[in-house]
């Protein structure tokens, strides 16, 4: 397909130096990113910028106690380094060293630019580069902004604000005499020994929190708004213990351990979009067994939603239940009145007392980590655009973004994405062309991007891209059917549009390749 092409327009030339990828973020998919592309394209140049000071994303932001993994190991570690520690739920500090080992192992400490926060990208058509502007602060407090250019640009942010937490206002907050935190900063000088803590919230953070804080506090209370499904999973998998006594090398272990949870992990959420009401009732049968009667079950662990609406939260070997049978913690379902000077009323009138309060309140969602996009001068609106496979945007060349599965692994879709990416690079390399840009159709219906339905979901989806009703555009939260997906060539697909410049991107609905080839 031919169009016409608008005049070239002179410039003057940018000499900064320019490199193949350009990665966003330092982080587990960042990182990741970075490995897969040495492992697919050897020889590939590439920066990660970092707007932090240290690698690892959220496994270094995140320090409140006791935080540690939502979902098994097995799956959360990288394909092309298996996790071989023989806990399925780990704590941060393991999965950070994990992370930064993983970094070493594969040179890309030496690539990450680290006080680097990205602010903008814009594409070029005429020279088929991305300009990556961010700024760093000097010693004295000063900001510069820095460039970068690259022929490929992989956001690796995660989708929530890294600077503050979803954090609302309750009434009378002033008169409380005790002392509010947040998780996503945890103040390093607080000790809560002895004291009385309510943490307000019942998600993943919260059920963390809870039985940790209560091996030392006189007495930690959830007070949740709405229940949340949680199940028990033991901390360490009794079939990897056994298959660690066999004579197998621990690369096998890892890989059947990998697979065991992928597909056990698959089968219970589509068992759950099937059958809610058998999921339901597995769910409250091993509640029943493991709360033995401590507390009721149909007031607070019986949401008002099915299984997988929201995100259903794990806790290893029952550590929540265990706290709660042994009364050193307890669940309140209700909503928050207003604070008094010694804690909490609610909604009911009951007064919790409390020295510290907890606000495990939930994520402010940020596309991007705020990058202001442009192509050939035209800001990207991200609502406006629909997302193909869940990594390239319509009419945006040469980008993808990372976004994991919601109901399973994270790092399982980020490897798929980041293996792809390489491969296209790949194509690039082998069929002469520079740049390839996602086209979807005009009859394409929308639908959310995340079909959660969580607070933090509810509260930021808008700001994101949306999935269409029909395949490569729709998002089928499935590992075992993505590697299909994923693993078809590039040459037969006709929402991808292959070109070389210099050309332009037509600001039409097509968002056609001038001179584009399919390749």
């Amino acid at each position: 397909m031919t169009v016409e092409n608008p005049p070239l327009v002179a410039r003057e030339i940018d000499r900064t130096p320019v490199v193949d990828v350009v990665v966003i973020g330092a982080g587990l998919s960042g990182v990741g990113a970075a490995c897969q592309l040495t492992r697919e394209r050897p020889g590939s140049t590439y920066v990660l910028l970092e707007a932090r000071d240290a690698s690892g994303g959220t496994w270094d932001l995140f320090r409140y106690p006791g935080v540690r993994s939502d979902s098994d190991m097995y799956t959360l570690g990288y394909s092309f380094r298996p996790w071989s520690d023989p806990r399925t739920i780990a704590d941060g500090p393991s999965i950070l060293r994990y992370v930064r080992d993983t970094a070493a192992a594969y040179g890309v400490e030496e690539h990450i630019r680290y006080g680097h926060r990205a602010q903008s990208a814009s594409w070029d058509s005429v020279t088929g580069l991305w300009t990556v502007r961010a700024t760093t602060t000097g010693p004295t407090g000063s900001e510069t902004t820095v460039s970068f250019r690259c022929r490929w640009l992989s956001v690796c942010t995660g989708y929530y604000r890294y600077d503050r937490a979803h954090r609302p206002t309750f009434a009378d907050e002033d008169v409380f005499t005790g002392r509010i935190v947040s998780p996503q900063h945890w103040p390093a000088d607080l000790d809560w020994t002895g004291s009385r803590v309510t943490v307000v919230g019942s998600g993943a953070t919260a059920v963390t929190l809870v039985p940790t804080l209560a091996a030392d506090a006189a007495h930690v209370t959830m007070l949740q708004r709405t229940p949340t499904y949680i199940v028990s999973l033991p901390g360490t998998d009794p079939l990897a213990t056994l298959l660690h006594r066999l004579p197998l090398p621990d690369k096998a272990v890892s890989r059947i351990m990998f697979w065991k949870n992928v597909v056990g992990n698959v089968l219970s959420f589509e068992v759950a979009q099937r059958w809610p009401a058998l999921a339901k009732w597995t769910i409250r049968r091993d509640l029943e067994k493991q709360l033995g009667g401590h507390l009721d079950v149909d007031e607070h662990f019986s949401p008002p939603y099915d299984p997988w609406d929201q995100r259903v939260c794990v806790v290893p070997d029952g550590d929540l239940f265990t706290a709660i049978r042994e009364k050193r913690a307890s669940v309140v379902t209700d909503t928050i009145e207003r604070f008094v000077p010694d804690g909490i009323l609610t909604t009911s009138g009951r007064v919790i007392e409390t020295d510290i309060v907890v606000a495990a309140t939930g994520l402010e969602m940020m596309p991007w980590g705020g990058l202001d996009v442009t192509v050939d001068g035209r800001p990207v609106s991200l609502p406006d655009s629909a997302v193909y496979k869940g990594m390239l945007v319509s009419g945006v060349p040469n980008l993808n973004f990372v976004m994991g599965y919601t109901n399973n692994s994270w790092t399982l879709k980020a490897d798929l994405v980041s293996r792809t990416v390489a491969r296209l690079l790949v194509h690039f390399d082998t069929h002469g062309v520079d740049r390839v840009v996602p086209r979807a159709p005009a009859d394409l219906r929308r639908r959310p991007f995340v079909d959660l339905r969580s607070g933090y979901v509810r509260r930021g989806i808008a700001a994101f891209p949306h999935q269409g009703d029909r395949a490569p555009w729709r998002l089928h939260q499935n590992y075992l059917r993505d590697i299909g997906v994923f693993r078809r060539g590039f040459a037969a697909d006709p929402a991808l549009h292959f070109g070389s410049g210099p050309t332009s991107i037509t600001p039409t609905t097509t968002h056609a390749l001038a001179e584009e080839t399919h390749v």
